[in-house]
């Protein structure tokens, strides 16, 4: 595939809402975001921001758990599904290779314009994820995906893939209206609850986290899928500004914990419900 703009390439875009597990996402009941296919449930590859998109940019996307197959056929399979979102023949895991990351062969092979805007400071612009973009952007407020949808831009003369990392579902799941001052307060970004409950301790003074109670931890959770339903709404901003043929996948780079076995969060913790991330893709019009 030699290396040449194909502006008969569907644009792509990439929203990624940051830390939002798979329930959360089905309990805000999202009827836009359905409008692109099935809310799937899926398993993130990492557990932590920076990792995830390390591989959601290396074009592997949270993935089925399906038995009896090879991990090697999956990839294989996996890879091929980026000539039917991308409507261009021949993208394969061999034609991703040798740097086997989706923008830089976007750019470089296929002439697409590439775009990132995130919210997270771990995926600043001065780390190695800015490689492959013609624009890599951190944005002033971590938790305002409709500023994001007001900045793409999308060239008459050469596809686009954007990826938009969305921070409204990261903790501590505030709107862009929420007053500050009412946010919940956790020292640090994230903690771990040795037992969470009514009374419970958290690791006593060597950990310097706060408890949350069972009550607490609801309401938090209740905040992630509050921040959810609200995002479906500006799916709906995306949906109509973005050009027709564009295939736009949604998901989340890992998921959240609300006290199940003790623990809050994300990060450097085994569990199934920071791994389960909602999924869905489809072309627009």
């Amino acid at each position: 595939m030699d290396r040449v703009t194909r502006p008969e390439a569907r644009n792509l875009v990439l929203v990624v809402l940051d830390s939002l597990r798979f329930d959360a996402a089905a309990a805000a009941r999202m009827p836009v975001l359905t409008t692109l296919g099935p809310l799937q449930p899926r398993w993130s590859y990492a557990s932590w921001t920076a990792p995830s998109h390390y591989n959601l940019l290396m074009g592997l996307l949270p993935h089925t758990s399906p038995p009896r197959v090879y991990a090697s056929e999956y990839y294989k399979q996996d890879f091929l599904r980026y000539s039917e979102r991308l409507g261009v023949p021949g993208i394969d895991f061999g034609r991703l290779l040798p740097s086997l990351y989706l923008p830089h062969f976007l750019r470089g092979t296929l002439g697409y314009y590439t775009s990132a805007l995130v919210s997270m400071p771990v995926l600043n612009p001065a780390t190695p994820l800015n490689w492959g973009f013609d624009r890599f952007e951190l944005m002033p407020r971590h938790n305002d995906m409709a500023a994001m949808v007001d900045q793409l831009r999308f060239p008459p003369d050469r596809p686009a893939f954007h990826l938009l990392n969305v921070g409204e579902t990261h903790y501590p799941y505030a709107l862009p209206d929420d007053d500050p001052d009412e946010w919940p307060r956790l020292p640090g970004v994230h903690g771990v609850l040795r037992e969470a409950g009514e009374g419970s301790s958290t690791g006593g003074p060597d950990t310097g986290v706060a408890p949350f109670s069972a009550a607490q931890l609801d309401t938090l959770r209740a905040r992630q899928i509050r921040a959810a339903s609200y995002l479906d709404g500006v799916l709906a901003r995306l949906f109509d500004t973005v050009p027709d043929n564009t295939w736009v996948i949604v998901t989340a780079d890992h998921g959240e914990l609300f006290g199940e076995d003790g623990y809050f969060g994300h990060g450097p913790i085994a569990h199934e419900k920071v791994l389960e991330v909602p999924f869905v893709e489809g072309r627009l019009r």
